[in-house]
């Protein structure tokens, strides 16, 4: 499964969640698509989207937060998972794109190229729901039934290592903070 087309197949889905998305091929792929003003595009703090898209749901907790992760970035912070699972927000779900690589920088393996499961690294550190899957449809279901379920989910998305020809946005990034942070001021719980 390409990133792209299971971004694409949610896209819809976005636009009724506050988004935050880890640097590179995945921010650069949802921007693709177009920006609204409830994305946050988190650049040069690679590992931190979990973080900080748990500390936006436990402050807003009536508003659905979507975590947009790669597997390179949730294994830089793998601390991230139990605090999560430790909290529960339920109004959170965490996709991570696993294409067992740090394709925006180099293409490097990942620990999930030799075996390493984040669904399962999640679920053991008490993330209440988790789900792995391979195809789109398989994609948009699990993230629809994590949105329905009002539970904390992790859903590993694995898909292939290939991203866009390059990997930034067109956004500048203080522009982004600014109209991301007016966003959450005017939306109301």
């Amino acid at each position: 499964m390409l990133r792209l087309d299971a971004l694409g197949a949610i896209y819809s889905q976005l636009e009724r969640c506050i988004v935050v998305t880890i640097m590179g091929a995945v921010a650069a792929e949802v921007q693709s698509l177009g920006h609204r003003p409830n994305f946050f595009y988190l650049q040069h703090a690679m590992g931190l989207a979990s973080s900080i898209g748990l500390g936006i749901a436990l402050a807003r907790p009536a508003l659905p937060v979507v975590v947009l992760d790669g597997d390179g970035s949730i294994l830089m912070n793998l601390g991230s998972l139990t605090t999560l699972a430790r909290y529960r927000p339920p109004n959170l779900t965490h996709v991570v794109f696993d294409n067992e690589s740090l394709l925006s920088v180099g293409g490097f393996p990942t620990a999930t190229a030799t075996g390493s499961d984040i669904a399962g690294i999640a679920a053991a550190a008490g993330i209440p729901r988790t789900a792995t899957v391979r195809t789109v449809e398989a994609f948009v279901d699990a993230f629809t039934a994590a949105r329905d379920a009002n539970e904390l989910t992790t859903i590993v998305a694995k898909v292939e290592a290939v991203g866009p020809k390059a990997f930034v946005t067109d956004l500048p990034l203080l522009e982004n903070r600014f109209q991301f942070a007016r966003h959450l001021r005017r939306t109301e719980d």
